[in-house]
């Protein structure tokens, strides 16, 4: 009877085991103000609130697209472009609008530089192809008649585009915030040229393998609605959540407050309204941009790309 006792006890915790394991949800995003709401959710415990353990791990955009790749993360916040291009290399599904840029995206350059066409011949330091800068610098180039092969790369990542232009080197540099606001001080090194104020093409979503949404709806159901639950909170106790958040980023309330004010988050009524329509027109549209630069070779399955059911 004991061992009847003992084997029905440890099938019991073995059961309880899988169940935990299923409301588990490992997350790879970076230091982006956007997604910070994911890392309130985390720290103000809404996430434990609503039934579901996240485990957020800080990672640049290539390490992010090989640790899905592995198996090591379950779902990752990034950019619609950048979504576009891991969609033909691991199949992801995009669930939720984050947050769009509103000039918290940008380039900076040296003060004798006052256009974009007179970048032509310069060098500029930004991420490499398939990341957010990347695409944001060739989208800017294109839209004032210059193409990714006019200018000079260095590639870094943002924070080391922004500290290495702060120490005098390179013509311009491609970073976003918070590395954008060290620059906003400095007159003496340089200039923000334009930013995502004047091109709005930095969108972010939070993506899950799909057989992860397949075997696990409600964690994924879980981490949406903690999401909007941040949001509130970020209303209801702005101070309280700035601190919360910049501290997953060793800055201040104050000074994630002052990156705050360059990005916009996207609430349910925002949401609905993004994946009606405009969506599937932006992704295709990077897509288009990314295919002509080479940076992909095939054009992903739109629809595939994203499942508006945990936003209704």
């Amino acid at each position: 009877m004991k061992a009847v006792r003992t084997l029905v006890a440890l099938g019991v915790a073995l059961a309880c085991g899988s169940a935990m394991a299923q409301d588990k949800v490992v997350l790879g995003m970076s230091g982006w103000t956007g997604f910070a709401p994911l890392s309130l959710a985390d720290k103000a415990g809404i996430f434990k609130k609503n039934g579901v353990t996240v485990e957020i791990k800080f990672m640049p955009q290539p390490a992010r697209l090989a640790a899905l790749a592995a198996g090591d993360l379950n779902a990752a916040a990034t950019t619609v472009d950048t979504q576009v291009v891991w969609a033909t290399r691991v199949p992801m599904v995009q669930v939720l609008l984050l947050d769009k840029s509103n000039g918290g995206d940008g380039m900076v350059v040296r003060n004798n530089i006052n256009s974009i066409k007179e970048l032509k011949g310069k060098t500029i330091a930004v991420d490499g192809a398939g990341t957010v800068p990347h695409f944001m610098l060739t989208y800017i180039l294109e839209k004032n008649g210059l193409s990714i092969q006019d200018v000079i790369r260095v590639t870094l990542g943002p924070q080391q585009a922004a500290q290495t232009f702060l120490a005098g080197q390179y013509d311009a540099a491609m970073t976003y915030e918070p590395y954008m606001s060290q620059v906003r001080g400095r007159a003496d090194q340089g200039k923000i040229l334009v930013t995502t104020k004047e091109y709005p093409v930095v969108i972010d979503t939070l993506a899950f393998k799909p057989d992860f949404i397949k075997k696990n709806p409600k964690a994924v159901q879980a981490v949406v609605n903690s999401f909007f639950e941040a949001l509130t909170m970020i209303q209801k106790e702005q101070a309280k959540a700035y601190e919360l958040m910049g501290s997953a980023v060793k800055q201040t309330g104050a000074q994630f407050g002052g990156s705050a004010q360059f990005i916009q988050w996207q609430d349910k009524q925002a949401n609905q309204a993004y994946f009606a329509k405009e969506s599937m027109e932006f992704a295709k549209k990077a897509g288009d941009i990314l295919k002509s630069n080479r940076v992909i070779t095939k054009l992903p399955d739109y629809k595939a790309m994203q499942d508006t059911a945990f936003i209704k």
